[in-house]
């Protein structure tokens, strides 16, 4: 925790609130539907201690959805639930990207920041410079015959 204390009564999008009846009416459909919809997994809504459901702003969302595939695009239930599946798969491995992608960021910054270090302990002594001037001396070089 970043030492701020949280609001236990603050709401997301996942925050479940919405009894079967209100998310019925938000989401324009029968309160069988939504149970249809949950015994297929196509939506699932969190359970109570009661185990009655409870549904997010992000589930009635999910439920708009699946009628308008449903209704105007007239794709089955099976294929909404797959379609789901995928889009749930992509977005979750766009995280998994988003994810990589810091890491490798954080790892070049702190290559970066080593290599600045190493550079920075080179010796900087100033070293005098004599210029070797070359003898005329030959040598020659014969290898030893191998006696037989």
């Amino acid at each position: 925790m970043d030492g701020r204390r949280r609001n236990p009564y603050q709401l997301t999008d996942e925050s479940p609130v919405y009894v079967i009846s209100i998310a019925a009416q938000l989401s324009g459909l029968h309160p069988q539907t939504l149970r249809q919809y949950d015994r297929l997994g196509l939506v699932s809504p969190d359970r109570t201690a009661g185990r009655g459901r409870r549904y997010s702003a992000r589930d009635i969302e999910l439920l708009r959805t699946v009628q308008q595939l449903s209704q105007d695009e007239g794709i089955n239930l099976a294929g909404i639930k797959r379609i789901i599946e995928l889009e749930n798969q992509v977005a979750a491995l766009q995280q998994r990207v988003a994810e990589l992608s810091a890491a490798v960021d954080g790892a070049a910054v702190a290559m970066q920041q080593r290599e600045a270090q190493v550079h920075a302990s080179y010796r900087r002594d100033l070293v005098p410079y004599q210029d070797v001037q070359q003898a005329g001396a030959l040598v020659v070089w014969r290898p030893k015959r191998q006696r037989d």
